[in-house]
């Protein structure tokens, strides 16, 4: 079966697919943290997820994508430097999300209860602040980022941009990453971004969605 090509380059089409899944990803976080089904290793899993892939992904940027941006377009460097501002903001929200002490888990049945509150409001708390922060960043970032990506980063250097993230990404909870993103693309979209896997991932791939879907149920109350 062939897939429809995306209609915008691959750097607009890649860069608001994961963009959509740090939006879905925190906005899941803080409503799952205080659900009382869904078990606190499943939201430590999901909130180291969220703090080593957003770290990494405004890193790559501050360290990167923007100096490629303006080494093409001078006049965007005051512009990128606010953005980099911003992601120092999330990079606060972000310690004081990892600061929180879910991963010792809980007794066997006592989810929801008192022992778990204090855990849960406070994973909600800093979840909250963490998705806040994101979704008001992104609100800033897109108008300016994808008409630069669009004008002033060509298809060889996006490529060896990618190349070099998915080199570098964190390996913590991959299979989150691919389920977000079937979630937020079409088919076509999500195969152009998992296109630049190694290839000793790709046999993976399947396996890694069928895990994605089990976790993102529990995540979502709708599994056990």
């Amino acid at each position: 079966m062939t897939l429809d090509a995306p209609a915008h380059p691959p750097a607009v089409v890649e860069t608001r697919l994961v963009h959509e899944v740090h939006r879905v990803a925190t906005a899941l976080l803080a409503e799952a943290a205080v659900d009382p089904s869904v078990p606190l290793p499943a939201l430590a899993e999901l909130r180291d997820f969220l703090v080593a892939n957003l770290r990494h992904h405004h890193q790559t940027e501050d360290d990167d994508l923007w100096p490629r941006i303006i080494a093409a377009a001078p006049a965007m460097e005051r512009a990128l430097d606010a953005l980099s501002e911003e992601h120092e903001h999330l990079e606060a929200a972000l310690d004081l999300l990892a600061a929180v002490a879910v991963d010792g888990g809980e007794p066997d049945g006592a989810a929801g209860g008192r022992t778990a509150d204090p855990v849960r409001a406070s994973l909600r708390d800093a979840a909250a602040a963490v998705r806040d922060t994101v979704h008001g960043h992104l609100a800033h970032e897109e108008p300016l980022l994808l008409p630069a990506l669009r004008d002033h980063v060509s298809p060889a250097g996006w490529q060896e941009f990618a190349q070099r993230v998915i080199a570098t990404t964190p390996p913590v909870a991959g299979h989150l990453m691919v389920g977000f993103l079937d979630e937020v693309g079409t088919p076509a979209e999500v195969e152009l971004v998992l296109a630049g896997l190694p290839e000793p991932v790709r046999p993976l791939l399947p396996a890694l969605r069928l895990q994605a879907a089990d976790c993102l149920r529990i995540l979502r109350g709708t599994g056990s």
